[in-house]
């Protein structure tokens, strides 16, 4: 079988993208996309998408960990798909789509996608860390010394020993100043640190607001892989219109044989 393929990043995070408004891709096949996210054997990617028809918004995003596993929303998967729907020509300026976690909002600009998140109503604030969903699961933990910081350990001893089967990302925080903050992410189905994550930079700009840590509704989030912003509406313990800017870049396109 022949699969055509876009690869795309965002801040680091990279995803292999397919147009399946055909409906022909064998999405049920857990082998041939962990295959293809392989960085030694196949493609290589943080995640496989694909891009598919909707009865209700411009087109709907399913999107795969590298394990092969259909998962919960992805922001800089989300912010991805639309720079490749643009690409596509599926629409010019401002888009909605349908995702597990529902319907999106997003612009783009140049190579810059703003991609509304969903509304969090739920952050549970506990002694050493912040859990919450941003459309993933998120453990958020402030540490010191992010640089030098056991990621891959110490993210996978939460992510398995706290979250058990289902797991959590796991995100690890340190201070730059005010309404700024470095980010870490260690994420359930790559197993491993990844470069950027875009719920997973949702969830700490919100739990960096949340623990007072800052006073700013607007935060910058310098990941791995560059630079993100997440912004929102804070009133009546809801967090809403809440935005993940960044870029969505194209990588590379082409055919492989599975």
């Amino acid at each position: 079988m022949k699969i055509t393929f876009k690869k795309y990043q965002g801040t680091g995070n990279d995803f292999i993208i397919v147009d399946n408004r055909a409906n022909n891709f064998p999405k049920e096949n857990v082998q041939i996309i962990n295959s293809l996210c392989h960085r030694n054997f196949g493609i290589g990617a943080d995640g496989f998408i694909l891009l598919e028809n909707d009865e209700d918004t411009d087109f709907r995003m399913v999107y795969f960990n590298a394990d092969g596993n259909e998962s919960t929303m992805c922001g800089n998967g989300g912010r991805c798909i639309v720079a490749f729907a643009h690409q596509l020509g599926i629409f010019e300026h401002s888009t909605t789509f349908n995702a597990i976690d529902g319907l999106h909002h997003a612009t783009i600009k140049d190579n810059i996608v703003s991609l509304q998140m969903i509304d969090v109503n739920s952050v549970d604030i506990k002694e050493n860390y912040v859990f919450t969903n941003t459309g993933s699961p998120h453990h958020v933990e402030l540490v010191s010394d992010i640089g030098n910081f056991d990621v891959f350990n110490k993210g996978r001893d939460i992510r398995n020993n706290i979250y058990g089967k289902e797991g959590s990302n796991v995100n690890f925080v340190e201070p730059l100043g005010e309404g700024a903050f470095r980010l870490r992410t260690y994420e359930r189905g790559v197993e491993n640190e990844t470069l950027a994550c875009g719920t997973g930079a949702t969830a700490a700009a919100i739990a960096m607001y949340a623990t007072n840590k800052t006073n700013k509704n607007t935060i910058d989030l310098k990941v791995e892989g560059g630079n993100l912003t997440v912004s929102f509406d804070y009133n009546n313990n809801i967090y809403s219109n809440v935005f993940l800017k960044g870029p969505a870049d194209f990588v590379f396109e082409g055919n492989i044989i599975v």
